[in-house]
């Protein structure tokens, strides 16, 4: 059965106040295919464009309608409203389903058509029609969209679920299936808003790198399936962090905490790779390293993430296969939202956001690296064994830095700091490590904290009470055994007494503690044939009798 973990974050641009629409991990269902794909043999780099730094989208052809689709790694069905009229030319399968979000749901039945993504063609690609979006909080359409394409694993497509057959895989599975010559790998590189030195826009490739960034296939492989999972259908594009030191905080120091995922090995984060995260979902206390030492740092507790002074410089880096990941200082604070403290002054946003609604209460992950952190690394996915063809590669993940430290220094003084380098000031020192401020656990999250404690480790509660249960049973056993061996040795005893004995007159027994071999009333042992031997087969355990079989109970 599907589980559906609330995952992709979307900001609403277009109003004061910044909200958010999560779109969810959807996981899994089961295998269909009937699409026909036709490819070109080398295609080129697919354009993404960026709104406001807060969400990227790329244009897909559907039915003959060309629409803007957010494209979401941590998903892997398709899904649009189309903003005018429904093209004729759909086959509706009759099957509907509902994907429910932490703000709205789309709905509606599962349709086939003509898809046309780059130079990719695919006949009768099944998406969901949602007919209706009212219940997100605003207009979809507004905000730049008209759907939804995952990049995710095909085994995570609810479309799938419902379809017979191949009918209801994934775009890129039909892709990847059809061509003899396209390598099954997914690129994303996305481009910064702002940022003066960002010489490149951003691009989706399928089966190739971007030119000029070749360097990614050199990067050390993640593997994605590294971590034991407790549920199968929670397969994501993840990978661990480095031993001790996976994340380095403003001071230069690892940020410490252990993680919820039982099975990570000590010292290591598990790590989500999610394109559809505006903001990057960390654990609250590496928010809180992060940003609460900053001078003049506010915790909004309404819309769960800090506020700091927007020429607070901050140095932060992940670590992944013994390579440093920087992220570039304009996206740690995060100025894109016109945010105004209750003074009046404008204030940025913590871009690394305590983790909450989508906390995983399974302990499947400890993070999830949204656009905040890819902006940094130019990210190659490789679905490696999760395709259908003949290889036996494991999925992995690669990823190249492009956030230098010193030219993202750099741009950051002119950005923020008018081009004059302040940033030695005495304000932008941090506050002592006795001095940080903590933000508060809200009810809700102490309750999902409980609930991932106790879900994430309920095969080991399990195993435990079954093992207490066969050491009771075991016992009881035991116990019964003894009894049983006393009643029958006194038995025996009586037995003994009343067969060996011999009566006097007057009914009296006589002690008969010695009988001479030539009693007559004894047996003659015959002497003309040997006595059989003594045969360890012949014994209570071989007859019935209760011993260890070497089975737990």
């Amino acid at each position: 059965m599907p589980s559906l973990i609330p995952l992709s974050l979307l900001l609403l641009l277009f109003q004061s106040s910044v909200h958010a629409v999560r779109v969810p991990f959807q996981i899994r269902a089961t295998h269909i295919r009937t699409s026909t794909t036709q490819l070109a043999k080398r295609a080129s780099p697919i354009p993404i464009s960026n709104t406001g730094n807060a969400q990227y989208v790329s244009n897909i052809t559907l039915g003959g309608i060309e629409l803007p689709v957010l494209l979401d790694t941590g998903s892997s069905d398709l899904w649009v409203h189309f903003p005018d009229n429904t093209p004729s030319n759909l086959t509706d399968t009759g099957k509907s389903i509902t994907l429910s979000y932490a703000v709205g749901k789309a709905e509606g039945n599962v349709q086939t058509t003509t898809l046309q993504f780059g130079n990719h063609t695919v006949e009768n690609q099944a998406f969901l029609l949602v007919t209706d979006t009212s219940t997100f909080t605003s207009d979809i359409h507004s905000q730049g969209y008209d759907g939804l394409l995952g990049l995710g694993p095909n085994d995570g497509s609810v479309i799938k679920k419902k379809l017979s057959g191949h009918t209801g895989d994934s775009m890129l599975m039909n892709i990847f299936d059809e061509s003899t010559t396209t390598d099954n790998y997914i690129t994303i590189l996305l481009d910064r808003k702002g940022d003066p030195a960002d010489a490149f826009t951003g691009q989706f490739t399928i089966g190739e790198v971007v030119p000029g960034f070749e360097n990614v296939t050199s990067m050390p492989q993640l593997d994605v399936e590294t971590v034991s999972r407790l549920l199968k259908s929670d397969q994501h594009w993840q990978a661990l962090t480095d031993k001790d030191n996976g994340i380095i905080g403003p001071d230069g120091n690892p940020i410490q905490q252990d993680s919820i995922v039982p099975k990570a090995p000590d010292g290591q984060y598990v790590a989500v790779i999610d394109s559809g995260f505006t903001f990057s979902q960390v654990p609250r206390d590496i928010s809180d390293a992060i940003y609460g030492r900053v001078q003049g740092a506010v915790y909004d507790s309404t819309n769960e993430y800090w506020t700091i002074p927007c020429g607070q410089y901050l140095n932060i880096t992940f670590m992944f296969g013994g390579k440093p990941y920087p992220v570039h200082p304009l996206d740690v604070v995060d100025d894109n939202f016109g945010q105004i403290d209750s003074t009046g002054k404008r204030v940025c946003i913590g871009a690394f956001q305590p983790i909450t609604s989508a906390f995983s209460i399974l302990g499947n992950y400890d993070m999830i690296l949204g656009m905040s952190f890819l902006r940094s690394a130019y990210t190659l996915l490789n679905f490696g064994e999760w395709t259908d063809d003949k290889t036996n590669e494991d999925p992995y993940i690669q990823m190249a830095s492009i956030a230098d430290y010193e030219n993202a220094k750099q741009d950051f003084i002119t950005v923020r700091l008018g081009g004059v380098d302040t940033t030695g000031d005495s304000k932008w020192d941090l506050l002592p490590a006795d001095q940080m401020q903590h933000s508060p656990v809200s009810a809700e999250e102490k309750k999902k904290k409980y609930q991932e404690m106790i879900l994430s480790r309920w095969p080991y509660i399990v195993t435990g009470c079954l093992v207490f249960i066969a050491i009771i049973l075991g016992l009881c056993i035991w116990r019964c055994c003894c009894r049983r061996g006393k009643k029958n040795n006194q038995f025996g005893n009586n037995e003994k007494k009343g067969f060996f004995s011999r009566h006097r007159k007057g009914g009296k027994p006589e002690p008969t503690s010695y009988l001479p071999l030539q009693d007559p009333s004894r047996s003659q042992v015959n002497l003309a044939y040997p006595t059989p031997p003594y045969q360890p087969g012949h014994n209570a355990y071989e007859h019935g009798g209760q011993g260890y079989t070497g089975q737990n109970h």
